[in-house]
């Protein structure tokens, strides 16, 4: 049940259901006296200072070009922020009023707007609202609600879904470890469970359906609480800058992968037979940060992520995914956000922020949809480089000029994700967010880990010297060649941070090192090749990537034993 109450104050005017939908009565019904609009007040998310609140109006009256919302707090609740609608509020009255955009309300018709709120003690519900200043719902029904939101939904989310409960061992990756010399070091870790195309949800190839998965998961829950991790990875024109995870969909397909793919994944984990289990989704990798650096005049840019900023169809179907899964109380969207070698400059850091905030408010979606964000998955960014910081100079220059670097504001995963983090906030997510980082393959052991900073003879000695990350260029992304398995994973390791998670499971290839045909709609992608010299994304580097590999997602046992050899912290 969503946290939902409406206002209701007339009987026969409103129905609410679980879902939170609402209708008015016939205007012309017999017998009964039609009330002008009703109101739809939905908290979405609620934490100790703060909510997030979804409200729908139906005018039930005359056409209008323009309309105005009001309503008083018998608390002391203040909008922070809001989306959809121009909001103000003067002591505990607040106003809210069409946007340009929203501005004309047919007979019949329905317009929602969200905000984000503060509040101490009670978060009551408001009693009243007027449209255009005439009561809604006001044919003499009870007081209004004013009790809590309902208990079992979004609600009743924890803080932080990883804290105090088990993960979900992938049985089919953990045969895959188990089967590698020494792989059963590391063949009972958690890692997350890919649904990268439309079969994989009743599953594809032989392996398990998202229903096997969820089935197994409750026989590992036992009697205490346990994660599931999936990979919400379907987008249509998916992965425009790379074509090694090029998807099954079209740029244009975005009605397929509503109906085809998230409606049918929703379905199944709003199962009450999973409501137990806490879902948590990563939504749509390497997919809106592609929208800002990788399109317009940027020597990155591509035709294809072009297209794809242009048709709107990351922007929709990530919003549509938020709102469609984030229906369900048990489910916790975490939103991936790239990873500090891709957004960690000034011109993409905040300018990422407010492109998530645009997609998690489309297609329905509001912030309270999104319990956190992602960082670095299924890449390689070390998670904290100890050598140097961003503040050092050496030889008269900054860290920030050395080649490494190159003007980034950031040198690690961690420090990142926990300023990112800061700036999601301040663009109106709730404070309450969490963060992920995925340390899959991100640990840089072995004999070639650096034991202390480099040279202080240049700036480039200092920091090459240095740093843990051995990659080329922080732009390489496949198949890395000295890669180590990361931190395990955990809950709070760090301020700011919910869990490091293996989201991608080590030992699944990236992409083929050369063309190989194949039905899962995945090209060639030269970045995969290990002759290959590079491009602007990569400021021309060669790739890096290990020889012989598999296409993206099948098994590479050849990556798999050398991230287990470099691994940091070691393998015992």
């Amino acid at each position: 049940m969503s946290r939902t109450r409406t206002a209701l104050l007339a009987a026969m005017a409103l129905v609410a259901g679980a879902t939170g939908t609402a209708f008015a009565v016939d205007p012309g019904g017999a017998g009964t006296a039609a009330v002008p609009c009703t109101v739809d007040y939905k908290v979405q998310n609620q934490w100790s200072t703060g909510f997030t609140a979804a409200v729908t109006i139906t005018n039930n009256s005359a056409a209008k070009s323009s309309w105005s919302v009001k309503w008083s707090y018998a608390g002391n609740q203040q909008i922070t922020s809001g989306w959809n609608a121009k909001i103000s509020q003067s002591g505990a009255a607040v106003t809210a009023s069409n946007e340009n955009y929203n501005a004309q309300l047919a007979t019949g018709a329905s317009v929602s707007f969200g905000f984000q709120g503060s509040y101490s003690g009670s978060n009551a519900i408001p009693a009243t609202f007027t449209l255009d200043g005439v009561t809604c719902n006001v044919d003499g029904g009870p007081g209004g609600p004013t009790d809590p939101p309902d208990p079992g939904g979004p609600a009743n989310r924890v803080n932080n879904p990883y804290e105090g409960a088990k993960v979900y061992v992938n049985p089919e990756w953990s045969a895959k470890a188990a089967a590698e010399p020494g792989g059963s070091r590391i063949a009972n870790q958690p890692t997350g469970v890919w649904l990268d195309r439309i079969a994989a949800i009743n599953g594809a190839g032989g392996k398990m359906g998202l229903r096997a998965h969820l089935d197994e998961a409750l026989r590992q829950k036992g009697s205490g609480e346990l994660v599931v991790q999936l990979v919400i990875y379907n987008l249509p024109g998916r992965d425009c800058a790379a074509l090694a995870s090029n998807g099954e969909l079209k740029a244009d397909e975005i009605g397929r992968y509503k109906t085809e793919y998230i409606d049918p994944i929703k379905a199944i984990l709003a199962d009450s037979k999973y409501a137990s289990l806490r879902i948590v989704t990563t939504v749509e990798i390497d997919s809106l940060p592609n929208l800002v650096t990788n399109t317009g005049s940027r020597p990155t840019a591509t035709p294809q992520c072009d297209v794809m900023k242009a048709n709107g169809n990351y922007v929709k179907g990530v919003g549509y995914a938020l709102n469609k899964l984030g229906d369900v109380p048990n489910v916790y969207n975490y939103v991936d956000a790239g990873h500090h070698g891709w957004i960690g400059w000034d011109d993409n850091f905040g300018a990422s922020a407010t492109l998530f905030k645009e997609a998690a408010t489309a297609e329905g979606a509001t912030v309270g949809d999104v319990h956190g964000f992602i960082t670095n998955t299924a890449n390689y960014s070390a998670l904290k480089e100890n050598n140097f910081s961003i503040n050092d100079n050496v030889a008269g220059k900054s860290v920030r000029e050395s080649k490494w670097v190159d003007w980034n504001r950031y040198v690690d995963e961690l420090s990142f994700a926990q300023a990112f983090r800061n700036q999601l906030v301040s663009v109106g997510f709730p404070s309450g967010i969490g963060m992920l980082i995925d340390t899959s393959r991100n640990g840089w052991g072995g004999t070639a880990r650096p034991a202390g900073p480099g040279a202080q003879t240049s700036v480039d000695t200092y920091v090459d010297g240095g740093r843990y990350d051995r990659r080329l260029h922080v732009g390489n992304w496949c198949n890395q060649s000295g890669a180590g398995l990361g931190e395990r994973p955990q809950a709070n390791p760090a301020a700011g941070i919910d869990a490091y998670v293996w989201m991608k499971p080590p030992g699944e290839s990236d992409g083929a090192s050369k063309e190989i045909p194949n039905d899962e709609g995945k090209g060639f992608d030269r970045m995969c090749d290990p002759t290959y010299e590079g491009n602007p994304r990569n400021n021309y580097n060669m790739s890096g990537a290990l020889p012989d590999a598999p296409l993206s997602g099948h098994w590479f046992s050849a990556q798999f034993r050398q991230l287990m050899q470099n691994a940091y912290p070691p393998l015992s």
